[in-house]
C-alpha cells in the first residue's frame, strides 16, 4: 500500500500536528502552573501530593487538585505499578495508531480532531511516565452533582473525539473509488 498525498493536502498533516502540539503544550503548561504555583503546599517537594486549596471560579466551576492514576474520569484508578505501566503501554499504542491515521488522512477536520486527541493523550502520557499519576484540577458541579475532575488534556481528547464523530457523520458518501492513501477506501472485490 502506497501513501500518496491527495491534491488537497500535503504529505505532512500540518493542521493535525499543530493541534497535537498546541494541545500537549497547553496541557503541560497549565498543569505545571497549577501544580507548582497554585496547589503545591509550602515545603512539599514530592509529587503527587495532597492540597487543601480550592478556588471557586463560578458557582458551578472550581479549581481543585486531584491525582488520577487511572484513565479518563479516574477509571482503573488503583495506583498499582502494574496498572500504571499497563495503562501507559496501552495509551502509547493507541496514540501511535491515531497518529498514523492522522498522517494518512487528507481530510482537514479529521486531522484536527485526531491531532487534539493525540495532543491530549501525549499530555497525559508525559504525566503518567514521569510521576505515575495525572494532575486533574478542573471541577464542574451543580449542587450535589459533581462531574469527575479533569484537565486540558481530557478536554482536548473530548473535543477531538466530537470532531472525529462529526466528520464521520457529515463526510460526503464515498463512491468506492477513493485511493488507499485517503484511509477511506472501500475494499475492492
Amino acid at each position: 500500500m502506497s501513501i500518496t498525498p491527495s491534491a488537497t493536502t500535503s504529505s505532512v498533516p500540518r493542521a493535525g500536528l499543530a493541534c497535537a502540539i498546541a494541545g500537549m503544550l497547553a496541557d503541560q503548561g497549565s498543569k505545571y502552573y497549577m501544580v507548582e504555583h497554585v496547589f503545591r503546599p509550602e515545603g512539599v517537594t514530592e509529587t503527587p501530593f495532597l492540597s487543601p486549596v480550592v478556588i471557586d471560579v463560578l458557582p458551578v466551576f472550581q479549581f481543585s487538585l486531584s491525582w488520577n492514576r487511572g484513565i479518563s474520569f479516574s477509571l482503573f484508578n488503583s495506583g498499582e505499578a502494574i496498572m500504571v505501566a499497563a495503562l501507559l503501554v496501552v495509551t502509547i499504542a493507541i496514540t501511535t495508531g491515531l497518529t498514523v491515521w492522522m498522517w494518512r488522512t487528507p481530510r482537514l477536520w479529521l486531522q484536527i480532531g485526531l491531532g487534539l486527541i493525540v495532543g491530549g493523550a501525549l499530555g497525559n502520557i508525559i504525566d503518567r511516565a514521569l510521576i505515575a499519576a495525572v494532575a486533574d484540577f478542573l471541577h464542574v458541579y451543580w449542587q450535589d452533582w459533581h462531574f469527575p475532575t479533569f484537565n486540558i488534556a481530557d478536554s482536548c481528547i473530548t473535543v477531538g473525539a466530537i470532531i472525529v464523530l462529526l466528520d464521520a457523520l457529515f463526510e460526503p458518501p464515498h463512491d468506492g473509488k477513493q485511493t488507499a492513501a485517503s484511509g477511506d477506501a472501500a475494499p475492492s472485490a
